[in-house]
């Protein structure tokens, strides 16, 4: 997808739109599916996907999913996919690229689910290598590698996942990102959902996590209706 400068909407921060859909209905072994957004000058956006990625069983080799983003001057853009499902013995590996011009506003959030806890499943025997690297003016500002294996998986421990199903990370790269931080966790609700932000050098970043989608689901809409002044993509179905 390529948008150029005043390609805009209604909404009051980035509002023209594009929705993603993989035909394919999930992503196994071998599959290889890449998203590419390029931003132009000005111009404000978001992208989203029409439905939940889905990472199925695999037999071997890592199904692939390559995302490369580009934000020019004075460009914002929200990249807001929907959550990615990892089923048992799926192997997913994902490599996220954001190049940011200097004064480019960029907000992501990506979410996991292990299984569906709706159908009883508890998928324990699967594998996760996800990447996301974010460049500003051709400096490295963010990255992030996260490993998920059935040992990570089956160790009970507040230094993984403990006993969560469902994590999200959420990241807003601004010149002002720290601005928003405290007025922020004045809405963050408590409850079933672990939550924790924190703001540096023009990034906020929000982590999440329940023992159920669903929840954690509900407090994503929350923060992105508080972060964005509108409500989420009409996809997300909230």
């Amino acid at each position: 997808m390529r948008l150029g400068q005043g390609d805009a909407a209604a909404c009051p921060w980035p509002r023209a739109g594009s929705c993603f859909l993989n035909t394919a209905g999930g992503i196994t072994g071998g599959d290889r599916l890449s998203y590419k957004v390029d931003l132009g000058g000005g111009a404000q956006a978001v992208a989203t996907t029409q439905t939940a990625e889905r990472a199925y069983k695999s037999t071997g080799a890592a199904g692939v999913i390559e995302t490369q983003i580009t934000v020019g001057a004075g460009a914002a853009l929200d990249w807001l996919p929907q959550e990615t499902i990892l089923f048992e013995n799926s192997n997913l590996r994902r490599d996220l690229v954001v190049q940011l011009a200097e004064d480019a506003r960029f907000l992501f959030v990506e979410t996991l689910a292990l299984g569906r806890q709706a159908m009883g499943e508890n998928p324990v025997a699967l594998r996760l290598s996800d990447r996301r690297k974010i460049y500003r003016a051709g400096r490295l500002i963010y990255a992030e590698p996260v490993s998920l294996t059935p040992e990570s998986i089956g160790t009970v421990s507040p230094a993984l996942l403990g006993e969560a199903k469902a994590i999200a990370t959420l990241g807003f790269f601004a010149p002002d990102a720290e601005d928003a931080l405290s007025s922020l966790r004045a809405v963050l609700p408590k409850g079933d959902v672990v939550v924790a932000a924190s703001a540096w050098d023009g990034k906020l970043i929000l982590r999440l996590a329940a023992q159920d989608l669903w929840p954690l689901r509900c407090v994503l809409v929350t923060v992105l209706e508080h972060l964005r002044g509108c409500a989420a993509p009409r996809v997300w179905q909230i």
